[in-house]
């Protein structure tokens, strides 16, 4: 077993919770004297920052919302001087007051400090080249892989998005041996590869770190089989810190969360009661050890669950499930809640199209109607239509089996779906809500 920092990352859950509710209650005291937002909401709630002191007391503490962040924008929530900020981020969104983001030098080190752990569990080392395929900019993505490979000590190929021609030409060039991208663009680039006529085997990947849009188990095999890589999840949050709130291991049993820096808890989306380990609900973080932001009980809107069963490579950290969608991502189609993974894990699991689809929905006569387009692999293509109309039914049948309600069903020419080298757009909702 490889670990960056085996020293935490297989500590005792004894040792881990003693380090957090350390950082927990310095954190909780800064923020109270330096952050009017949080000062007024514990006054509020009867709250000092000397009745926090230990992990146990955490839930006693507000709420955090990425609402609070627009209403503070762009720096209502530091808490330091702004000549100690050296790096701004933003959160994508669609509006000019998107979350404002800052580090200072401690904040960039500690994210370099949570990636390198990431690309160490995923296979990393000092001899790799790492081929950056997430955006660079205001987004989180790319800089956090970035550094966090410079921090390992390999060497960095910062390509960012875009041009997947040349991307393939520098993987081909440069000996690109670990991929950072979105899970959607590592399929569009596997698909770019066989039209190419360049064999991935012939490429130095071994491996790969997707995060940044929700994906499924079966999503990942597609993968793996089709670049013949090991396929790893990360996950972060611009809000947070980026990538590198949690990773997977080689067991890809849950990611292990840098619990050392980021409290989780799982709550009740509707109560926000905290919910035991193994009970699905929404993700919520709090930072202890950032300086510029350090967000108290961030409600991440993202579903998953918590373990603290020790990991077969042996690390303690506490593990989240991959988030299975959003609250506020999440579709109510005719009462019942769907998520665009469970379509996507349907789609995958049979294995009779190509791994490219888009969910559509309407509403026609007061009546919900969802509709999902999905392309057709090239051999299905050149089928007859008695066949196409078969692999229609069944995909149907099933996502009805799965959902609990029925989708119309159609399959596409090869290559008509959008491509993202982004985040994927997979859902088109038509209705006036």
């Amino acid at each position: 077993m490889a670990y960056w920092n085996q020293k935490v990352e297989c500590a005792s859950r004894e040792e881990l919770d003693k380090i957090a509710s350390q950082n927990l209650a310095n954190t909780v005291r800064r923020v109270y004297e330096n952050v009017p937002f949080y000062r007024n909401k514990m006054d509020e709630m009867g709250i000092k920052p000397e009745d926090i002191k230990s992990v146990k007391d955490l839930h006693r503490l507000p709420f955090t919302l990425k609402q609070d962040l627009r209403d503070n924008y762009p720096y209502g929530l530091f808490a330091c001087p702004l000549d100690d900020v050296v790096r701004i981020h933003a959160s994508s969104g669609t509006t000019c007051k998107q979350p404002v983001v800052g580090y200072t030098q401690e904040d960039i080190d500690l994210w370099a400090e949570v990636v390198a752990r990431a690309i160490v569990a995923a296979g990393g080392t000092k001899q790799d080249f790492i081929h950056v395929s997430y955006g660079y900019g205001l987004f989180t993505g790319g800089l956090g892989l970035h550094y966090g490979a410079e921090k390992v000590g390999a060497s960095v190929i910062p390509v960012a998005t875009g041009n997947t021609k040349r991307q393939i030409q520098i993987m081909v060039d440069f000996g690109s041996s670990i991929l950072c991208c979105t899970p959607s663009y590592a399929l569009y680039l596997a698909e770019s590869l066989r039209e190419a006529g360049i064999d991935p085997s012939t490429l130095k990947l071994k491996s790969g770190i997707f995060g940044a849009e929700p994906w499924s188990e079966n999503m990942r095999l597609e993968i793996e089989k089709s670049l013949g890589i090991n396929a790893y999840d990360i996950y972060g949050l611009s809000e947070i810190i980026g990538p590198g709130v949690s990773f997977e291991c080689e067991c890809k049993n849950g990611m292990h969360v840098n619990e050392d820096h980021f409290i989780p808890e799982v709550v009740d989306p509707e109560t926000g009661e905290v919910l035991p380990d193994g009970e699905m609900g929404e993700l919520v973080f709090t930072c202890v050890t950032k300086r510029a932001l350090p967000l108290i009980r961030y409600r991440t809107r993202d579903i998953a669950s918590l373990t603290r069963e020790t990991c077969k490579c042996g690390r303690t950290l506490v593990r989240m499930s991959r988030p299975c969608g959003r609250t506020d991502d999440m579709l109510i189609i005719r009462g019942v809640n769907v998520f665009p993974s469970q379509i996507e894990s349907v789609l995958l699991e049979m294995g009779q199209t190509a791994p490219h689809y888009l969910i559509i929905v309407d509403r026609v006569d007061n009546l919900d109607r969802m509709q999902v387009l999905i392309e057709m692999s090239d051999s299905l293509f050149s089928d007859e239509i008695r066949k196409i109309e078969e692999v229609e039914a069944n995909i149907r049948k099933n996502i009805e089996s799965t959902l609990g309600i029925s989708a119309e069903v159609k399959l596409v020419e090869p290559k008509t779906i959008e491509r993202s080298e982004g985040k994927a757009k997979r859902v088109i909702d038509k209705r006036k809500i």
